[in-house]
């Protein structure tokens, strides 16, 4: 028991030893093992991706690819990292905006602002992050959790036509996407079924073993007493045994389908028994044992394959924020388009009911004077009425195209001050643009480049490709060589309740007394090794599910590459129906401008005719109401044009280039270069005012009186709006 008792300090310090070394290589193995993967050459020649367009990860604050460092402290990896906490304010660009209690805001300034507070990029934004954890996940040999890759439409207005390989009609308005950063497994799926998910054959193949170090270990103490009913081997009616194990075990697996482990035990046993030779027994032992798979589960294809998925499906989460990034600043130009033409209508539709107001005074004048049939003034009263109420609805379209402006480029409208800030927008309308637009072949080949869904496509192929050579894979035999080295050591003192030498025992002194040091050194003097090699095997006689796994493989695999093809032709479908959209609504802008002249002219000259009593108010009237419709075409076909050139822009994917977009600028949600919107014409700084609204009536309500807007009487001119561009 004193020998024992001797040598626990050295067993602490050389189990310390150990479980240092072992955290040592535990933290190398982890941070060296993922960079085997691309030393590994190209699995197939398929069309190559565009590389991520940042150098850094600007999105986030953290580098979620990599695990925490274990130096100078290896116990890290254990405490849990934060996120940044939701930021819902909006940025201080907005104050610049602000001017008099009103929303100064030309079209770029409206999407640099949508790049930095729009909130569906900034939750597509959060899905960057989410992939560059698969990376850190796969890293460690787990599969990949995926990433949502669809669209994220919850912004209201400005409607685009869609641009999903699936059709070519026009997207409804406040669409919600594909999910609001939801993670889903299989990117490159077959789809979902009627009655539940389907699940695809993506990253299956041979099971793979953890590239991470694993340290397990057991350290009991037992104290145990047992009756015997037979002395013949104790020597004793009443066993009394106390046991101390601690065993420790270190595994670790590579990824050319190698599995390493080491496992060391030590047993301490004192007991009461006569005829042991040695009491207490030290028994440490060690085993140290590869394993390599030989068929199933070989090379690097297999063993790496969710490390290569997760690293293409966040080049496909860099392609989708690029699409969203596309997307969001198109609906962003329709809204601010749409408000523009509200801002102009409001001008119309006042313009047109001061008219209506003139010409009902006149007619009361001339038919006080007897000169004019009373029925005449009933019918100027009622255009007068119709007037109000499309000025109304001008008015109130108006303040809706404000809301959904603000709701856009904002994160939060919980600011009072904001939530009734009119939004008055210092860009216009252009009525004398040319037409100019590149030949069709042109276009479908950048938008065949420059498509993020063609990239998209081509990296789900090349998964496919990934988990088809591992099915295949898997389709062999299991077939393990693996071998092993260990050795025994055997050390205590003899046995003093041993004495009978009738009985076995040896005499006093008959061994010398040894310790745990002695014991561990006879470990790797190879004076009890322990080794051998061998072989196992595991044959599935039908293997039907592999089989089918691997057909299944195979057909998504073509299914991939049709959907692919499919992709193209909708792309060049889509490129050419928005060229066609933009021709038409060209050539119908050109005809709105002739027919409003027309109705300007035919207005002027039946005015003239009345003043010669040539004509009469019931023409005046009707040439006002031709001359105002005139006009509100001439606002739309002009916003529809601007609206195709920005479906034309979107359907080629050149969005981004045309108007200067920075990618890390909308990542880092930080606008450092500002975006240019080709094309766009400065309204009159002088016209800029916000447009008397005239509150609705209400029957049996009084309206509340407004002091900071003066009665206007039937003859004032309506405050100036930002005019058409001619």
């Amino acid at each position: 028991m004193s020998g024992s008792k001797s040598v626990r300090p050295v067993s602490s310090i050389l189990v310390s030893a150990f479980l240092l070394g072992i955290l040592a290589t535990a933290s190398f193995a982890q941070n060296a093992s993922p960079q085997t993967a691309p030393n590994n050459p190209p699995l197939t020649p398929l069309p190559q991706a565009p590389a991520p367009q940042h150098n850094a990860r600007v999105y986030s604050d953290q580098d979620y690819t990599r695990g925490k460092r274990q130096f100078p402290n290896p116990f890290v990896v254990y405490t849990a990292r934060d996120v940044a906490p939701l930021n819902v304010t909006n940025s201080a660009r907005i104050d610049q905006l602000m001017k008099d209690g009103s929303m100064y805001l030309s079209l770029n300034d409206a999407v640099a602002m949508a790049l930095e507070n729009n909130l569906d990029i900034g939750i597509q934004r959060y899905n960057l992050s989410i992939a560059d954890t698969d990376i850190l996940r796969t890293s460690s040999g787990a599969f990949a959790l995926g990433v949502n890759t669809g669209l994220v439409q919850g912004t209201p207005g400005g409607a685009t036509g869609t641009t999903s390989a699936g059709g070519t009609g026009t997207s409804t308005t406040g669409t919600t996407g594909g999910g609001a950063g939801g993670t889903t497994i299989g990117v490159g799926g077959a789809g979902a079924g009627v009655g539940g998910i389907v699940a695809s054959t993506q990253g299956e193949g041979p099971p793979l073993d953890n590239y991470d170090p694993v340290l397990s270990g057991t350290v009991s103490i037992e104290h145990a007493t047992t009756p015997e009913a037979n002395t013949i081997f104790t020597g004793t009616n009443v066993l009394t045994q106390n046991t101390t194990t601690a065993n420790f075990l270190y595994s670790q697996g590579f990824s050319t389908g190698t599995l390493m482990t080491v496992g060391f035990n030590n047993n301490r046993a004192a007991s009461n028994s006569l005829f042991n030779t040695l009491n207490p027994t030290l028994t440490p032992n060690f085993r140290f044992e590869v394993r390599q798979h030989l068929l199933s589960g070989f090379g690097y294809d297999p063993n790496l394959r969710w490390i290569r998925i997760a690293r293409n499906n966040r080049e496909i989460e860099d392609v989708t924020f690029r699409q969203q990034i596309i997307q969001t600043v198109s609906q962003i130009e329709n809204i601010y388009w749409d408000l523009v033409n509200a801002y102009s209508n409001v001008t119309v539709q006042q313009r047109a009911l001061d008219l209506t107001n003139k010409t009902l005074s006149d007619n009361q004048k001339q038919v006080a004077a007897g000169t004019l049939a009373p029925l005449t003034v009933v019918q100027s009263q009622s255009a007068v009425a119709t007037a109000k109420q499309n000025l109304i609805t001008a008015q109130v379209n108006l303040q809706l195209q404000q809301l959904l402006m603000k709701n856009a480029i904002t994160r939060n409208m919980a600011d009072p001050m904001l939530a009734v800030a009119p939004v008055i927008p210092t860009d216009t309308l252009s009525t004398s643009e040319q037409y100019e637009v590149r030949p069709v072949e042109d276009l479908i080949d950048e938008a065949l480049k420059q498509r993020p869904e063609i990239t998209t496509a081509r990296l789900t192929l090349t998964n496919n490709e990934i988990s088809r050579k591992s099915i295949r894979n898997q389709l062999l035999p299991t077939v393990d060589l693996y071998a092993f080295y260990g050795a025994s050591a055997l050390a205590g003192p003899q046995n003093p309740l041993c004495t009978n030498t009738s009985r076995g025992c040896p005499p006093p002194g008959s061994f010398p007394t040894t310790g745990y040091s002695d014991a561990f050194g006879n470990l790797f003097n190879s004076s009890a090794p322990d080794k051998g090699v061998g072989i196992n095997i595991n044959i599935p006689l039908r293997n039907r599910q592999i089989q089918a796994d691997q057909v299944r493989s195979l057909l998504e695999y073509r299914q991939a590459q049709m959907s692919l093809q499919q992709t193209e032709n909708t792309i060049r479908l889509q490129v050419r129906q928005a060229q066609f959209a933009m021709q038409q609504n060209y050539v119908g802008l050109q005809a709105a401008l002739a027919a409003r002249d027309y109705a300007a002219q035919s207005l002027d000259a039946e005015q003239k005719k009345l003043r010669m009593g040539a004509s009469t108010s019931t023409l005046v009237l009707q040439s006002s109401s031709n001359l105002t419709q005139a006009e509100s075409n001439v606002l739309a076909a002009a916003t529809n044009y601007e609206k195709s050139k920005v479906q034309l822009d979107l359907s080629t994917a050149e969005t981004l280039a045309k108007l200067g977009i920075d990618m890390s600028d909308a990542e880092a949600a930080q606008v450092k270069h500002q975006p240019k919107v080709p094309g766009t014409v400065p309204a009159n700084t002088n016209d800029l005012t916000q447009p008397n609204l005239t509150p609705i009536p209400v029957p049996g309500v009084t309206p509340a009186p407004q002091p900071d807007t003066p009665p206007q009487t039937p003859d004032q001119a309506p405050p100036s709006q930002p005019p058409l561009q001619h």
